[in-house]
């Protein structure tokens, strides 16, 4: 979060779930200069144990403003949850139950930096119809994949 902070310059409007770690991290950084809501997901009984990790049925989802003036209809996590799923379906070192991990922290982040620039630099994206850094004005032109390993 420290990190973050540092690289930000304009006042920041973020929304996180009610792990009490993003709560004082938060605090931490940026005291009240931010506009931090929480949203914090309901869950219910599990609908059937379909398997091992069956989660319980969501019932609902409760906004709450925790610093600053946060704008109730951005309050959302969903930016976040997708950005994590595009993660552990593009890198087997996320996904449940599997053998394809780093040993080193060192290699754990060197394999999410190359998710990373692919994902921004490499790969076009469907609704933007360019890489996100196209978009964003980081560079005009679409980066090369890697030819040695195959992989973008």
């Amino acid at each position: 979060m420290k990190d973050v902070g540092e690289r930000l310059a304009n006042r920041v409007r973020l929304t996180t779930d009610g792990h009490k770690s993003y709560m004082d991290a938060v605090e931490d950084v940026f005291g009240a200069s931010i506009d931090h809501a929480m949203l914090v997901t309901i869950y219910g009984e599990p609908r059937s144990a379909v398997g091992r990790y069956s989660p319980g049925e969501c019932i609902g989802a409760e906004k709450r403003r925790v610093e600053g003036r946060p704008d109730p209809a951005y309050i959302s996590t969903s930016y976040a949850e997708r950005h994590n799923l595009t993660m552990r379906m593009s890198m087997r070192r996320f996904t449940r139950l599997t053998n394809a991990f780093s040993e080193k922290a060192e290699n754990h982040e060197y394999a999410v930096a190359l998710h990373c620039m692919a994902y921004s630099f490499v790969r076009i994206h469907g609704s933007l119809r360019c890489s996100p850094a196209m978009a964003a004005g980081v560079t005009e032109k679409l980066w090369e994949s890697c030819r040695h390993c195959g992989n973008d």
